[in-house]
């Protein structure tokens, strides 16, 4: 598995837009369809909302890529 570090500078970050951000889907369109068919989880639970804040310390998972949410 792969795993990024991604530098939060506000308080949270959209899940659809961190996958965005990561070059992990090519479009927001996309994220909210592999969002919406249970493809990632947020702290190993499986998440389907799009808007889910993701903040300092936790861990998302998609396409065998792991992301370490960190402070920049």
């Amino acid at each position: 598995m792969t795993t990024l570090a991604f530098a939060l500078d506000g308080d949270y970050i959209e899940l659809k837009s961190l996958l965005k951000l990561t070059d992990l889907v090519s479009s927001g369109g996309e994220a909210k369809v592999v969002i919406d068919d249970g493809q990632v989880t947020v702290d190993g639970q499986v998440e389907t909302r799009k808007a889910c804040k993701i903040r300092l310390g936790q861990v998302v998972e998609f396409a065998g890529t792991r992301i370490l949410i960190e402070a920049p």
